[in-house]
């Protein structure tokens, strides 16, 4: 490949890039991401409470904020989590999710800039283990790039419901069992605040068909997971959470 055109991919790269100064964040969500620091503010100590006063920044806000968009809240999201791993080391990752006893996610953004560009090789090497570490011990992990987050915010709001859509995540009461687009319905669902969505916009949002997400819906009905909307015309014109069972 040619330097003139490698420069050429270079300049279209950048100029797609999302100024992040410039992202407008949600109120609802200002108010729920400042009362989630000052909780975790107040119950912390000693290094996890230094590095949320200190180094919890743009980035990891950011994060929050795409989970904020694809889940609906910030529920049992913990910043900076102080995780002992096998070794006996203290590791800090930027969110762990935590909803249940048996459900434990980690969440990590990456930025490209002169933290990882000038990093050691024993830095490097250490952030490998760590990683490795967190997997062998059973917890979950979904890492994003800064440059992902500000650029392509719906394929990382995808992979959250992906993820969450394929390990399960129950809710309260007796368990009623899905497969992997039905868990991603539900927990689009959840993302809206359980309000009418339909066939099209599911379909949109999880990047299938119309006919490929059909037949779960009408499973979803069926157990009583979903109520289909009609119309006086009879016909049905979308779908609505209802929340007296729970999935897994």
């Amino acid at each position: 490949m040619g330097t003139e055109t490698r420069r050429g991919q270079e300049k279209r790269v950048v100029e797609q890039r999302v100024d992040s100064t410039q992202i407008k964040f949600d109120a609802a969500f200002q108010r729920e991401y400042a009362q989630m620091m000052a909780d975790a503010i107040k119950r912390s100590r000693g290094e996890r409470k230094r590095r949320l006063q200190e180094e919890h920044s743009h980035a990891e806000k950011l994060l929050a904020y795409i989970w904020w968009q694809a889940v609906g809240n910030l529920k049992n999201l913990h910043p900076e989590f102080e995780i002992v791993d096998l070794r006996g080391t203290p590791r800090y990752p930027d969110y762990a999710f935590l909803p249940s006893p048996g459900f434990r996610l980690v969440l990590e953004v990456d930025g490209f800039g002169p933290h990882w560009r000038d990093i050691s090789r024993w830095r490097f090497d250490d952030n490998d283990e760590r990683q490795n570490l967190l997997l062998i011990d059973e917890w979950k992990l979904l890492r994003f790039s800064y440059d992902g987050l500000n650029e392509k915010t719906a394929r990382c709001k995808q992979t959250i419901l992906m993820a969450l859509a394929r390990w399960g995540r129950p809710i309260d009461g007796e368990q009623v069992k899905l497969n992997v687009y039905e868990r991603a319905v539900m927990h689009y669902s959840r993302s809206i605040g359980g309000e009418k969505f339909t066939t099209s916009q599911i379909a949109r949002a999880l990047d299938v068909t119309r006919k490929t997400i059909a037949p779960h819906l009408n499973s979803l009905v069926e157990k009583s997971l979903l109520t289909a909307i009609i119309s006086k015309k009879g016909l049905r014109t979308g779908y609505k959470e209802r929340r007296t069972s729970t999935y897994c």
